[in-house]
């Protein structure tokens, strides 16, 4: 996109506000299919939570993509988006049984990574078929808030459990019909990729009845210039010819799935800022803006990094600023970047602003989420609107000192 169609943008629509250009996610999508061209059947499941609004979605419906979700409230907004629930994975953590049958009886994919569920659903519903999440114990990426795959995660059921896993599919005759690892984000090593995805080709040698290996994802995009990232193409050669090798060699014509989220959508998205005030201290200079961590919190719960542009002054002399929220928090987004001189009243523009961005957006100090713009063949269409005070107060209730209850928002 063009720095002048992110202004228009801003101007038509208002600060803070997010951007998602649909052709990078296009192109995203094809360039993953066409890594593992030779594979007889591929399915890509798309991860909801990366970016959840149901334009995105019915965007990669068209593309031919899946969906993978993590609850009940992700499901429905598949259906809503036009996708059959047989193209919806359900891949939940630490939820209830109940809450796993619901998503059953819709005809989703159930995904089970512990075995006390696996037990229970296995017992009561031994004929839907179900998917199994293993953890391979193998550290993806190197940062710990995002490799799940290590020892110590919450996520999935350890190789070390295999045998009670067994005697579970045995003792309650349930139907495993897929395997799945997702080690984390951030990866960077192909071979360590290839090395979790040996393990779950040898335990996906104990079901009989298999239709799929699902890998996971967590492929590394580049954050900024000369950024290093997984190596997609080199991934699709080696993973298509292990896995072809496996299907033949077992004599199954089985599905290779993937779940990709931050690699479809992150660098198909902007957000765009205006800087409140610009503030010079004794060592430092803030560029303090329209939004802080409850709009955009990875900075500060993950430490990760977003490029930071001056969209209205492009080509002016670079300075070192510190930009900053106007939530009464830390909230850091970059620490002395150099940045296009910044002037008060300008737009700033964070890339790579797409997945686990607006998603993770909260009313946190009371301050309305953003709206939310598609730009899709030279176009812009607003897909969510900015909210207001009335979005902040429908579901409170007014109770008054004698105990009265007033429902309805409050005035």
């Amino acid at each position: 996109m063009k720095n002048s169609d992110l202004i228009k943008i801003a101007e038509t629509y208002g600060s803070p506000v997010y951007v998602y250009d649909a052709e990078k996610i296009v192109s995203q999508y094809n360039r993953l299919s066409n890594a593992f061209k030779n594979v007889k059947s591929l399915k890509l499941n798309y991860a909801v939570k990366a970016c959840s609004n149901i334009s995105i979605l019915k965007l990669l419906n068209g593309l031919g993509s899946g969906l993978d979700t993590v609850s009940w409230q992700e499901v429905q907004l598949g259906l809503m988006a036009g996708f059959d629930p047989s193209d919806i994975i359900y891949t939940p953590n630490g939820v209830s049984l109940e809450e796993i049958e619901e998503v059953a009886e819709l005809g989703v994919q159930i995904n089970i990574d512990n075995l006390s569920i696996l037990e229970q659903f296995g017992t009561k519903h031994p004929d839907v078929p179900v998917c199994i999440r293993i953890n391979p114990h193998v550290m993806a990426g190197g940062n710990s808030n995002i490799s799940v795959g290590h020892i110590d995660s919450k996520f999935g059921i350890s190789i070390h459990q295999i045998p009670h896993l067994l005697r579970i599919v045995k003792n309650t005759g349930m139907r495993v019909n897929g395997i799945h690892m997702h080690t984390g984000s951030d990866i960077l090593d192909v071979e360590v990729f290839l090395y979790a995805s040996e393990i779950l080709f040898e335990t996906a040698k104990n079901f009989e009845n298999l239709e799929f290996i699902d890998f996971g994802s967590g492929f590394k995009v580049p954050y900024k210039e000369g950024d290093i990232e997984t190596n997609i193409e080199e991934l699709g050669k080696k993973l298509t010819h292990k896995f072809n090798a496996f299907c033949k060699e077992t004599g199954k014509d089985l599905t290779l799935a993937f779940e990709p989220g931050k690699f479809l959508v992150s660098e198909s998205g902007y957000f765009i800022t205006k800087v409140n005030v610009v503030k010079q201290t004794t060592s430092t200079v803030f560029a303090g803006v329209d939004s802080g961590f409850n709009h955009l919190i990875r900075p500060m719960l993950y430490n990760s990094y977003h490029e930071i542009f001056n969209l209205s002054n492009p080509k002016g002399k670079e300075r070192f600023y510190s930009v900053v929220g106007y939530i009464c928090e830390t909230d850091t987004f970059g620490s002395n970047r150099r940045i296009n001189e910044i002037s008060e009243g300008d737009l700033l523009c964070f890339r790579n602003a797409g997945a686990y961005c607006f998603t993770m957006a909260s009313n946190y100090n009371s301050r309305y989420r953003p709206a939310e713009v598609l730009w899709h063949k030279g176009e812009a269409h607003l897909i969510r609107r900015r909210e207001t005070m009335e979005d902040i107060t429908r579901n409170m209730i007014e109770v008054d000192l004698a105990g009265k209850k007033k429902e309805g928002p409050t005035r």
